[in-house]
């Protein structure tokens, strides 16, 4: 399995804390059957400014140090950027980083609560500089739950999405957990990811969400999530289906 979002790099945001922790969260992965992870440091969002140099060298630190540690998990670059503005300006002066640096898909965070007006023009201006924006755990976004046709536009207009793990499973409650899987229903999400921050209150779950998603969907939606997560990283295109609105009988109850 490969894990496209994860926050194992030591010492650079809320996740691991050090290269020790790192380590950790490495063999748990590898117990997941987790064998790739891009690993998406904060980037941006008022606490955290982690730009592409400094991840890059990271990596490069942490596969050494697991390779030292006879670990067999590669760990990849990315980087996890709140939407700003100047996003575009960003990337064009090289401080931000793409899913493996490929150039091509780039993780973008919300605020949790809302979608700024600007979202929109915003991801297709990113387009017409050849990136895919992938809009980050849009299932936890409470604009999006409150007014999905939000995020059904977005993708209806080239964004793709990547909700998490621990959100199917339910560890985020079971309003979030029925939201996500009204958006793989809808075509609304295009992968499924960690997330992981730590092995204690933030963990992996990667490998519990494939076997709930084959046992509600089929084996078929599995393994195009899984095919979309390797074409990913390898910069090519992804598996989509025409998206569909969430009927609004679906979230009765949400709240």
């Amino acid at each position: 399995m490969i894990d496209i979002h994860c926050h194992i790099l030591p010492s650079l945001d809320d996740g691991a804390s050090h290269m020790t922790e790192s380590v950790e969260m490495a063999r748990e992965a590898v117990k997941q059957g987790i064998t790739t992870i891009v690993a998406t440091p904060h980037h941006l969002n008022g606490s955290f400014e982690n730009d592409k140099t400094t991840i890059l060298n990271k990596v490069i630190e942490l596969n050494e140090r697991l390779a030292k540690e006879g670990i067999d998990l590669t760990i990849l670059p990315g980087q996890e950027c709140r939407i700003i503005g100047e996003l575009v300006a960003e990337y064009n002066k090289g401080s931000i980083l793409t899913a493996n640096d490929k150039g091509k898909y780039i993780f973008i965070e919300l605020p949790s609560n809302s979608v700024p007006l600007y979202t929109e023009k915003l991801l297709f201006d990113l387009q017409l500089n050849g990136l895919i924006p992938v809009i980050v755990h849009p299932e936890r976004n409470a604009e999006f739950i409150s007014n999905p046709d939000k995020l059904y536009q977005l993708v209806k207009k080239g964004a793709c999405t990547q909700i998490t793990a621990s959100s199917l499973v339910g560890k985020f409650g079971k309003n979030i957990k029925k939201f996500t899987h009204n958006l793989i229903e809808a075509n609304l999400t295009h992968f499924i990811a960690s997330d992981a921050h730590n092995i204690k209150t933030r963990s992996f779950f990667l490998a519990e969400a494939y076997e709930e998603i084959e046992a509600k969907y089929g084996k078929s939606i599995r393994y195009m999530f899984m095919e979309n997560a390797e074409l990913l990283v390898e910069g090519e295109t992804i598996y989509k289906e025409a998206p569909e609105r969430v009927k609004k009988k679906k979230l009765f109850g949400i709240f």
